[in-house]
Order: structure tokens, then sequence, then C-alpha cells
């Protein structure tokens, strides 16, 4: 079964392992991204079943315009990946009401937007799958990072309630608890998360049978203690 994905949030590492995990696995896949620059790139080392989107997820407009420029190209959307996020890395006494709306904007509103307009195709077609990333903050607030922390726990509040309400319609809405530091290309420290590995466990999420859906998946490095 061919299946046509979007990644919204689509950067080194994360995004770009989830991409071409679900490129190989016969996926047509669209990268959302603010910046075209990364994107392209990717795109054209993807080949011909990845199309770069540059997309703002706070924008009703791009998301909308977004979502119909993969289904001219690919067909009705299946999966969805909300993995864009907000930093914010302050705490209560220093943090801006600006930056913090934007840590909400990205993970919440970002994720509200892409959410809704998907799920008119995976409602009309066979279901669907959404899954959204989250984090350690998303479960424990984390000390100097009151809007990341804050744009966690909404996603996951989002997730858990999108789960409820959509899965007697044939939609599966995971979460990802990504508790730790993930790989760069220029790390391979083994307290830190494999995104290829990661990428696998996204997959699964994808391809689980509806008798047994994951709600919420918690991945960490093996080296950390729980």
């Amino acid at each position: 079964m061919t299946r046509t994905a979007v990644i919204a949030g689509v950067g080194p590492g994360l995004g770009e392992s989830i991409a071409r995990r679900f490129c190989e696995e016969g996926c047509t896949v669209g990268l959302f991204a603010r910046s075209a620059e990364y994107i392209d790139a990717l795109s054209t080392e993807l080949g011909d079943d990845a199309l770069a989107v540059s997309t703002d997820v706070t924008d009703p407009a791009a998301v909308e315009a977004g979502f119909e420029t993969v289904r001219a190209e690919f067909g009705p959307v299946d999966v969805l990946v909300n993995n864009a996020s907000g930093g914010a890395w302050r705490g209560v006494r220093d943090i801006s009401p600006e930056a913090f709306e934007e840590a909400l904007d990205v993970s919440a509103y970002g994720g509200l937007l892409c959410s809704q307009t998907a799920l008119p195709d995976m409602l009309d077609g066979d279901g669907g799958t959404i899954v959204f990333t989250g984090a350690t903050s998303a479960i424990r607030g984390r000390d100097g990072a009151i809007g990341f922390s804050a744009a966690k726990f909404a996603a996951r509040g989002m997730a858990e309630s999108m789960a409820r309400e959509l899965g007697p319609e044939g939609i599966h809405v995971a979460h990802v608890v990504i508790d730790g530091g993930i790989r760069s290309s220029e790390s391979d420290d083994e307290k830190l998360l494999d995104p290829d590995a990661i990428a696998d466990s996204y997959w699964h999420l994808v391809t689980q049978d509806r008798s047994s859906w994951t709600l919420e998946l918690d991945l960490r490095p093996h080296v950390e203690s729980f």
C-alpha cells in the first residue's frame, strides 16, 4: 500500500530521518519547513517521492496551501507527523509574552492546523495516522524552559484528546516522548538517541494493526536510567 505522508517540521536530525525512512518504505512525502533551502536539497536527494513545500505551520493559509500542493502532486494524505517545535529556552522571570506565544503557536497551534487540514483526507479514505513528536518536557516541566514545556504539554493533551475522538473513525493518533537528546551527524554519543532508530519507531506506529494501537510511546537511550 502506497501512503502519502506530510512531515511538518523537517530539519537535520529526526525530521530528515523520518522522511528517509518513509521514502524507503514506498511512501510519497511532503516536507514542510519554514526555510526552503534545506528541504529543497533534501527533496532533490530523496528523488521523485519527496516534495519540498516551504510552509509556516502557524499560518492557516500557508498550511492549507501546503497540503493542496502535496495533494496535487501525490494525492490524499494518509499520514501526518507533527514534528515542529518552538524553543523559548527561558524561565518564567525572563521569557517574553511574545516568545511564550511563539512556542505555543509552533507546537500546539501548528499541530492543530496541520491535523485539521489532513483530517478530511483520512476521514474520506481508509483512516490514517497522526503522530506528535513530544519530549521529556511533555510530562515533566523543564527548569528554565517554560515556553517549551508548556507547548509540549499542550501538544500531548491534544494528542490524547484526538486519539479518543478519532480512533473510532479509523485514525490512529500517537504521541512519542523523546526522553533525551538526539544525535547529530557530528556525534555518535551513546547517551543520545539515534534519529534513524526513532524513525523506525514512527514507521511502526504507521503500520500497527488497529486492534492494538499505541497511544504514547516513550523512547530513551539504553544508558539512561528510568
